[in-house]
């Protein structure tokens, strides 16, 4: 598993740990990296063209696969690491064998502009965590975007989740993806 942070965050936030140290109790070899913004400065949002941070994520995801060439790659993302997943995987249906995301901003808050545009373009099966209280998108809304995306997918609701997920939400994600099923691992 290739596993990126959010806008605000780096691979050292707490919901990052958790849910790498889940899903290594479960058996994956997970990998968190900064992208390609974080890597350049300690703090701020993404700036600029969001091309270096999905180049990020295409390497870190064929270092896995050369790693381990016969197991499925995950590559998984918190809001706008998942977002960037998403447009990656759109452009490159084989960069990874399924998709996790965490709070997926469908759009800025008090907005109502879909950031989805790419979704139709997606063959990589995809599971959606999405809180109830995610200022980034109702689950209504999610759920109709997601219906744009001709392969297998699912949405997996936390109720009373706000975009910043629990750490301690970390083994449920994990069982939820392994109910989910993208191979074997």
């Amino acid at each position: 598993m290739v596993l990126v942070h959010g806008a605000g965050g780096n691979c050292r936030a707490p919901l990052m740990v958790a849910v790498a140290n889940a899903f290594a109790g479960a058996g994956y070899a997970v990998l968190r990296c900064d992208l390609a913004f974080r890597q350049e400065r300690a703090q701020g949002p993404p700036r600029g063209s969001p091309k270096r941070d999905q180049e990020s994520i295409r390497l870190a995801a064929a270092a896995v696969r050369d790693i381990a060439p016969a197991c499925p790659v995950v590559v998984a993302g918190h809001s706008y690491g998942g977002r960037q997943a998403t447009m990656v995987a759109a452009e490159t249906p084989d960069l990874a064998d399924g998709l996790l995301l965490l709070s997926y901003p469908l759009h800025a808050p008090g907005k109502v502009e879909p950031r989805t545009q790419h979704f139709p373009a997606l063959r990589t099966p995809a599971l959606f965590v999405h809180g109830t209280r995610d200022t980034f998108g109702t689950i209504e809304e999610v759920q109709a975007a997601l219906a744009a995306i001709p392969v297998r997918h699912a949405l997996q609701v936390v109720d009373g989740g706000v975009h910043g997920l629990p750490p301690a939400l970390a083994p449920s994600i994990a069982e939820w993806f392994e109910g989910f099923r993208v191979g074997d691992h």
